[in-house]
């Protein structure tokens, strides 16, 4: 059993970092499965509700934007990995694939893929899933802070973002340890 794993959010300005890992089945055959940042939205939601539908196993793990500020981007991206393993029940993987990283909290054989989304149709299965879960929380908090615009740029550093930072400061869930967030909150 081959689990894919690759995590959405390690570089926006707000918002969680989200992973997911999958397992396929062998004879799975979707088309278009790809580094989930090269595939437009309405395809991407797609390919989302297929992978819900016929994966073999998918587990799913989030950190918040107060836990990255206390741990880092990097630890909360593989803490988010290993939730996201661990939400893998019934069949246990073998090895785990992950995208450029390694996580040393895990205690299963694992291969650290660099561009492994490009390379690994089980990585980039948990890139749509990561990128979709976190794209459809962003939206959530749209509806709590919609001045910020979240369901435009989903918390990344965009022009209008720095903008809405700059009028309005930070909000709850943006990341304060990021320099960025304070240096526009500061302006």
């Amino acid at each position: 059993m081959i689990a894919g794993v690759d995590e959405a959010g390690r570089g926006p300005l707000a918002g969680p970092v989200v992973a997911a890992a999958v397992i396929l089945h062998e004879d799975l055959k979707l088309k278009g499965i790809r580094d989930s940042k090269k595939i437009p939205g309405k395809e991407r939601e797609e390919l989302y509700q297929a992978l819900l539908s016929d994966a073999s196993e998918i587990g799913i793990g989030i950190v918040d934007s107060e836990e990255i500020d206390r741990i880092n981007i990097l630890n909360a991206a593989k803490q988010a990995m290993h939730k996201a393993i661990e939400g893998i029940k019934k069949n246990r993987p073998d090895i785990i694939l992950i995208d450029a990283l390694h996580i040393p909290s895990i205690k299963y054989k694992q291969m650290p893929i660099i561009k492994g989304d490009a390379k690994s149709a089980c990585i980039a299965a948990a890139s749509i899933i990561a990128k979709v879960t976190r794209d459809r929380i962003m939206m959530e908090f749209h509806e709590a802070y919609p001045h910020y615009g979240f369901n435009k740029h989903k918390g990344y550093a965009t022009e209008s973002h720095f903008d809405k930072i700059r009028e309005f400061g930070p909000c709850p869930i943006h990341r304060k340890s990021f320099n960025k967030v304070m240096d526009l909150a500061l302006f």
